[in-house]
């Protein structure tokens, strides 16, 4: 994600006038917010990733949560996501791993998968789990943003 697409995005808002940056424009992105669904939870030891994902997110009207790793995620008992943006290479607990404990508790929230290696292993094992889809890294804007559409 770049913030050349981010600029992409806010130059297409009608609302805006296509003057990115304007207060205006960041007025009318944040009342295009609907928060009648629970945020899209990103979880990614990578503090760049987990900006890039919220920032494109938000512009598109989406709330937001970033965790920095799965342990992270699974502490705060508050979340209620209306799903999951997982990195799957991340320390002490992978995002596979992630999406096993929370479907062996009974969790059927929508997983989206981003990995930097897409093996057929990886591919194979999140079919099993009912993964909704995987993404190789980094995620193309529109995959992303439609499988939040779709799920989310």
């Amino acid at each position: 994600m770049r913030a050349a697409s981010a600029r992409g995005i806010l130059s297409n808002c009608e609302i805006c006038n296509g003057h990115p940056g304007s207060p205006d424009q960041f007025w009318a992105l944040k009342t295009m917010v609907k928060p009648d669904k629970g945020p899209v939870a990103i979880i990614d030891d990578d503090p760049a990733v987990l900006d890039s994902l919220k920032f494109l997110l938000e512009l598109a009207g989406h709330l937001v949560s970033t965790y920095g790793s799965a342990a992270e995620f699974l502490r705060d008992h508050a979340a209620q996501p209306a799903c999951l943006i997982l990195d799957h290479h991340m320390p002490q607990m992978t995002g596979l791993d992630l999406a096993a404990r929370l479907r062996s508790a009974g969790t059927a929230i929508p997983v989206l998968l981003i990995t930097g290696s897409p093996s057929s292993a990886i591919r194979a094992r999140a079919a099993a789990l009912g993964v909704e889809k995987v993404l190789e890294k980094p995620p193309g804007e529109e995959d992303l943003l439609r499988f939040v559409r779709t799920y989310c």
